[in-house]
């Protein structure tokens, strides 16, 4: 198993989808990974159970007060870096047989987890060897985002729009603080948000509320003015369940099982149409 980020060598194993190349001798350890093509709780009021279930409205919203972001997959396409440090390093040990797991087996099982619950899911029978595990997939993610880290299409245009309307915003991830900060800092965002919200240093990580709620405290705004962007099911129930409406984007999680979370509606990034339709239709009602 690989351990400290430094002395990992990454055996190329990619299926023929995954392309490689050399990014230079500082990095000459870490493939290029291209992109892969693949297609819960109490709400807290009845007007945000309502949201939740419109029909991808969000003006009722208005006048927003916040967006909460999600940090992986949300604000940067890194599920694709996750899903390749923990198919190597798992097939790395034998996990499975040695039989790589599939994406579809991370969509599923787990994207979206925090580190606490994938360690147990995968090593239930040895929590503190999954905590290692875990540990050791972590520096080898930073590894890689550190050359292959990209935002999510149109995410210069959203903050824009967030910085353009005052809004205040925050980042809530189930993500370890290493990887958020890392992941915010290297997309620019330092300085953007008022907040990032780590699910491990809640009484709860998502799937439940708590990381949500908590990032409205933060922000004292109110879940009647607020809406969220989330990538993957346990962040969407999450959302859901906090009382707001939650935008699902499809960047690799299927749709089907985005749905199933109940989303507000999905859109593919941030540059698509129906995103800014609603957008508009939110500035619009808080105009009159």
């Amino acid at each position: 198993m690989a351990t400290a980020a430094g002395s990992l060598h990454l055996r190329l194993l990619l299926p023929p989808c995954v392309n490689t190349h050399s990014l230079g001798s500082s990095s000459s350890s870490v493939p290029f990974v291209s992109s892969i093509n693949r297609t819960n709780g109490p709400r807290l009021n009845s007007r945000s159970a309502h949201l939740c279930c419109s029909k991808g409205s969000l003006a009722r919203l208005a006048p927003l007060e916040a967006v909460l972001f999600d940090v992986d997959g949300t604000l940067c396409d890194s599920d694709l870096l996750h899903y390749y440090a923990f198919r190597e390093m798992l097939q790395e040990i034998g996990y499975n047989g040695g039989t790589p797991i599939t994406e579809e087996f991370y969509s599923e099982n787990i994207s979206g987890t925090h580190d606490e619950d994938c360690a147990l899911f995968l090593f239930p029978d040895d929590p503190e060897r999954g905590l290692k595990f875990v540990e050791d997939k972590e520096a080898m993610f930073r590894k890689l985002a550190k050359d292959q880290l990209k935002p999510l299409n149109g995410l210069d245009k959203v903050m824009k729009w967030v910085e353009n309307c005052g809004l205040k915003r925050a980042a809530v991830t189930n993500a370890p603080r290493p990887n958020a900060e890392l992941m915010i800092s290297l997309l620019g965002l330092s300085d953007f948000f008022d907040a990032v919200i780590i699910g491990s240093e809640c009484e709860h990580g998502k799937p439940h509320p708590d990381p949500y709620l908590k990032g409205l405290e933060a922000l004292k705004a109110s879940n009647d003015h607020t809406f969220i962007f989330e990538d993957s099911v346990s962040g969407i129930k999450a959302g859901v369940a906090a009382g707001m409406p939650v935008i699902g984007i499809t960047n690799r999680n299927p749709e089907h099982l985005l749905m199933e979370a109940k989303p507000t509606f999905l859109i593919k990034d941030y540059d698509d149409p129906k995103l800014w339709a609603a957008l508009d239709e939110l500035d619009k009602a808080g105009a009159r």
